[in-house]
């Protein structure tokens, strides 16, 4: 996602999301799945499934739906599969885009995904066509308001914990990790009482691209387009919002 840019306007941001929430709670429960089916329902013995749990839990799923996800997930009654896959391509102006996607029918994934680049102007590229330009990075985004930790604080909770960077932007503290010390800095963070406002593993953009209004308008329209897709889990670009 943009980095610092990403969060210039939390209001709209918030209100997306919990308008959206009840479709969020539905991807996260198909993360939980996979997680589940790949390394069990320990997530002491499962990184991937603790990653999940706190990305559940940076978008207020309740304790008891995340459970109940996990117990579902490892019940003999459970037979779906899914696949994780993911899709590189350019939106509006060569902007790089990554979609990852969670199917179990891998040509009708393929389509829809195929489709909203077109009808955004974009296209859908090749495995590895932009990759390159991103780095995997646990990002962990805290509101100033209601932090209970001054900035100096923070910071050095988060850097003993295993942060890699500290930033304070306009509304929001911004910290990244590397993929392997995502959990531990999430744990010890919840553990004084830390709330986020976002918490996962991105794909982070090493640099980014300006575009005018129109172009702007064309690549929002793709970014909600792909969200609204049931089997795409995240959407990750290096457009400069």
């Amino acid at each position: 996602m943009s980095g610092h840019s990403k969060w210039h306007n939390i209001a709209a941001k918030k209100g997306k999301a919990d308008a959206a929430r009840g479709k969020i709670f539905t991807k996260l429960g198909r993360e939980i799945l996979v997680a589940v089916k790949q390394g069990g329902p320990d997530p002491a013995g499962n990184s991937k499934l603790k990653d999940v749990i706190a990305k559940c839990k940076a978008n207020n799923m309740p304790n008891d739906t995340i459970n109940n996800a996990i117990k579902k997930a490892s019940g003999e009654g459970s037979s779906a599969v899914y696949e994780e896959i993911t899709y590189e391509g350019y939106g509006a102006n060569g902007v790089a885009v990554i979609v990852n996607a969670s199917t179990d029918n891998k040509n009708r994934t393929a389509a829809d995904v195929r489709h909203m680049f077109d009808k955004a102007g974009g296209n859908l590229g090749t495995s590895g066509c932009v990759s390159y330009m991103f780095e995997k990075k646990g990002v962990i985004v805290i509101e100033k308001e209601g932090c209970k930790l001054g900035e100096d604080d923070l910071m050095m909770l988060a850097i003993e914990a295993g942060a890699e960077d500290f930033s304070a932007e306009e509304e929001v503290f911004e910290i990244t990790t590397a993929p392997n010390d995502f959990t531990a800095v999430t744990e010890k963070l919840s553990a004084e009482g830390i709330t986020f406002l976002e918490a996962g593993v991105q794909m982070v953009p090493s640099t980014y691209v300006q575009l005018d209004e129109k172009g702007a308008e064309k690549m929002q329209r793709l970014i909600d387009n792909l969200e609204d897709l049931d089997d795409v889990v995240e959407v990750f670009h290096n457009w400069e919002e």
